[in-house]
């Protein structure tokens, strides 16, 4: 995506939320009437919205590392790193299938970090009631591979190529599920292409995706 249609999208992305933030504000002030219970449900709304900035900010200055020249290069084992990626998403009652084998590459480690915690944030997020997240490392064919699947959703195959552009995005289905904002494999892309890694995704034929990360491995 140009840099002039992405700074396009991200302020559309930003005024929503700061919209819905000053119309709640102007139609309590305008209001003698409004008591404290109104306040704090308008208080719980705003809150919400910041959230959903800060979230966007965060995943466009972590688009903007990923395409910057200056980037960290320090080994990293991607079994450690889809593992703490693990520990800091609740799963909300899926099913995790695990298999982490050593996989080293070098790269930046808060970048790699980010691309695992997209891949299991989305994974969980696009999921059925009942369903499973796979979670799997290994080395291959000089390569280093993070593989990340789940139940879902049937996702039709014209539509991953779409999938992968700035704020895009599928209705969240998981249990507990909140509206993402659209750039969780964008960023997943680019950290990839920052890494020159190669990231592959697949629609699954009973519902969801599978998406595997295939780094340079470190020999």
């Amino acid at each position: 995506m140009r840099g002039e249609r992405f700074a396009a999208y991200a302020a559309h992305e930003l005024r929503t939320p700061l919209a819905t933030q000053r119309a709640l504000l102007e139609l309590a002030l305008a209001d003698p009437g409004t008591d404290a219970a109104t306040w704090r449900e308008i208080g719980v709304d705003v809150l919400a919205a910041c959230g959903r900035q800060e979230r966007l900010l965060e995943a466009c200055l972590t688009l903007a590392r990923s395409r910057g020249r200056r980037r960290r290069r320090e080994p990293v084992d991607l079994a450690a790193v889809a593992a703490k990626a693990l520990r800091a998403h609740d799963p909300g009652g899926l099913e995790s299938v695990v298999a982490l084998e050593p996989a080293w590459t070098t790269g930046d480690p808060e970048l790699i970090e980010r691309l695992a915690a997209n891949l299991v944030s989305n994974a969980i997020r696009h999921n059925l009631l009942g369903g499973w997240i796979e979670i799997a490392t290994r080395t291959a064919s000089g390569r280093a591979h993070l593989i990340v699947a789940n139940t879902g959703p049937q996702v039709p195959a014209g539509e991953l190529r779409r999938l992968v552009e700035p704020f895009q995005r599928l209705a969240p289905r998981g249990p507990g599920a909140s509206e993402g904002v659209g750039l969780g494999l964008a960023i997943v892309q680019a950290v990839a292409a920052a890494h020159r890694a190669v990231m592959t995704a697949r629609a699954r034929t009973g519902g969801g995706l599978g998406i595997d990360v295939a780094f340079p491995a470190l020999h």
